[in-house]
């Protein structure tokens, strides 16, 4: 071999030794455990049944034509896409009922492992119907939840500590998996924290270490021990620090691995968890938790197995498990199988469903990535997603900014009072059943039962459809009326605020007129 040969050769051969390593490393990073996968689903199953309880409490609320929505204002107000809903089909609460009982029952398949891909689909369907039928009480969370459900249905969420795992040959499965929609997945969660990242940035008080100051100042947010560390702005300014340092890095999450990965994914869990003791955000922080089991490796998973063999739990666990795969029946389903990397396909299958694999398992979650990855870009002013794919998003409910407590945070408390003037004369607050108290309340957050009631309260508040008002004082109306021997002929409805910042001494309280109505239906007064 002449010289110049062997030089080519040479570096032919350090390229492909380079691009060998690259996609190793590559690899390394996207890949998850299956126990990993095993255990999102199970906390996907069962946030999904906490979820409808908590929901559940304002059913007639929230969902049917009793409450703050009927389908009428729904299919009026919204584009065509929300009365599509499943729960639109009818606007009685029994209907709801049955819905939320039926959504349960899917969420059990999926936290068990029953038919996964089918229960899995079947619970994202119903979740992103749930979400249309209300789009005034959703949040941070739940746009986060349907996300992590729908890169589910790619994802191999079975194959471990599952009833369908009775069917796996474990002997021909790899422990880790990589696959497109593994890569969907870790960027889904990263995403959301760069995201919103670039948003705190762009805040004087995110940079300037004042913003969880503010936040905690706003007692409809805290709850339990957040209303004792509202006073402590020393230990809230380190928490503003803390977190923006810890969202910056969050990119470490996809290029650190081992031990490295596993670290700064517990300290991101561990903030959440806090979040969940001191912020009432509804399921969220749980949510992101979940999200964040995925970056576990496998070290970290098998020493969870061997704690839990010492505890004692692994047993019971495995022995419940086996019941359940031998008594299940098997039904005559088909299911979507997506291949990992590592399993061969079957040389028996057509071309077209060859073809049909390919399209779902691999170009469909690759479009869909890319459509969410630039809606992201979006958000905080990159790029802008073509019309075709902003229609894809929108119609997946996929379209994401995650501008939470970003770019500005509030310190202001907001709440409502509704006085009302009965037949006989007399006033209420036709909202709380109580006399009207102009006072601010010791605690803002009980004067909300759920977290949702006030993100309504909020929307309602400030929407630019004015309509919802309306809406929102039909309904005391009508629910004073129907509980009521005396009715409510005329009520207004004040937002309250108070403009206190963190180093104010007394509270600034002021009111906002949002509406005066008249119970038969006509309107007296609006004012913003």
């Amino acid at each position: 071999m002449t010289p110049d040969r062997q030089r080519r050769s040479t570096v032919r051969n350090r390229i492909t030794n380079g691009l060998d390593r690259l996609a190793a490393g590559v690899q390394r990073r996207f890949e998850i455990d299956r126990r990993a996968l095993a255990a999102f689903r199970i906390a996907l199953g069962a946030l999904l049944l906490v979820d409808l309880l908590r929901r559940a409490r304002k059913l007639e609320t929230f969902y049917t034509d009793a409450g703050v929505l009927p389908r009428e204002a729904l299919y009026s107000d919204y584009s065509p896409l929300y009365s599509y809903s499943l729960h639109a089909i009818s606007g009685e609460a029994w209907v709801q009922a049955l819905l939320f009982c039926v959504a349960g029952v899917v969420a059990v398949a999926l936290l068990v492992g029953y038919r996964t891909r089918i229960a899995t689909i079947v619970s994202w369907v119903l979740l992103i119907s749930l979400h249309l039928r209300n789009p005034m009480i959703i949040n941070g969370g739940d746009v986060l939840f349907r996300m992590l459900l729908f890169w589910g249905i790619f994802l191999p969420l079975g194959s471990r500590w599952a009833v369908d795992a009775r069917r796996v040959d474990r002997d021909r499965q790899s422990p880790t998996v990589v696959s497109v929609g593994t890569m969907a997945v870790l960027l889904q969660v990263l995403l959301m924290y760069v995201t919103n990242a670039i948003h705190k940035t762009q805040s004087d008080e995110w940079m300037a270490g004042e913003a969880v100051v503010y936040i905690f100042q706003a007692d409809h947010f805290t709850f339990l021990l957040g209303n004792v560390l509202a006073d402590q702005v020393l230990l809230l300014r380190a928490f503003t620090y803390a977190w923006m340092g810890l969202i910056l890095l969050s990119p470490l999450l996809l290029l650190l691995t081992g031990f490295g990965r596993a670290a700064i994914a517990s300290l991101f869990a561990g903030m959440h968890l806090g979040m969940l003791v001191t912020l009432r955000i509804d399921l969220f922080p749980l949510i992101v938790v979940a999200g964040l089991l995925l970056f576990y490796p496998p070290r970290a998973w098998d020493g969870a197995v061997a704690v839990s063999a010492r505890l004692g739990i692994a047993a019971p666990l495995r022995r419940a498990l086996e019941r359940l795969q031998t008594t299940v029946p098997v039904l005559a389903v088909p299911e979507f199988d997506v291949p990992d990397v590592d399993r061969p396909r079957a040389p028996s299958l057509s071309a077209v469903a060859a073809r049909g694999r390919v399209l779902f398992a691999t170009v469909i979650p690759w479009l869909l990535l890319v459509l969410v990855v630039l809606s992201n870009g979006e958000a905080v002013g990159y790029t802008e997603v073509p019309d075709p794919g902003a229609e894809i998003l929108d119609t997946l409910q996929a379209d994401q900014s995650w501008r939470m407590f970003a770019p500005n945070p509030t310190s202001t408390a907001q709440w409502l009072v509704v006085p009302g003037e009965l037949e006989d004369g007399s006033k209420v607050d036709v909202l709380h059943d109580s006399e009207v108290d102009w006072d601010r309340p010791p605690n803002v957050d009980t004067t909300y039962d759920t977290a949702r009631e006030r993100k309504y309260v909020s929307n309602m508040r400030y929407a630019d459809n004015e309509n919802h008002r309306s809406y929102f004082a039909n309904y005391l109306c009508e629910r004073w009326n129907r509980t009521h021997e005396t009715n409510v002929e005329t009520l207004t409805v004040y937002g309250m605020s108070d403009r206190s910042g963190p180093y104010d001494e007394a509270p600034d309280v002021t009111e906002y007129q949002l509406i005066e109505y008249d119970c038969s239906g006509e309107f007296v007064q609006r004012d913003t």
